[in-house]
């Protein structure tokens, strides 16, 4: 995990979706236990209610759970509500878009298709 936080958005943000960064990436798995707020407050050296702040967010949204007295725990799945979540935010700010501006342009599909994957075969 990175411990470089930024100013780019509120840093209880930040560690919300690093957990679900490492959700989404299978460091951890259903069932498996998280990192407590004092594990995370200790690494990120930061607040204890901005830690809890972002971890709740996780509990209302379903991905983890607590067990009273023992931590907290990714929810069945949560990494396919994750996947889903993200697809649905790919397709709302970048292929939406892409697509609203080749049409714009007058840039045919299979044009898009083929500047798709001649990008993606190369290393960009």
């Amino acid at each position: 995990m990175n411990q470089k936080l930024d100013d780019s958005k509120p840093i209880f943000i930040q560690i919300k979706e690093r957990i679900e960064d490492q959700i989404v990436n299978d460091h951890l798995k259903e069932h498996e236990q998280i990192p407590s707020t004092t594990q995370l407050v200790n690494f990120y050296k930061i607040n204890h209610l901005t830690i809890a702040k972002g971890i709740n967010l996780l509990v209302d949204a379903g991905i983890i759970y607590k067990k009273r007295g023992v931590g907290m725990f990714v929810a069945k799945g949560a990494k396919e509500k994750l996947l889903g979540q993200r697809k649905d935010m790919f397709t709302d700010q970048y292929v939406r878009p892409m697509i609203e501006e080749a049409a714009k342009l007058e840039i045919p599909e299979s044009e898009i298709m083929k500047i798709i994957k001649q990008l993606k075969g190369s290393d960009y």
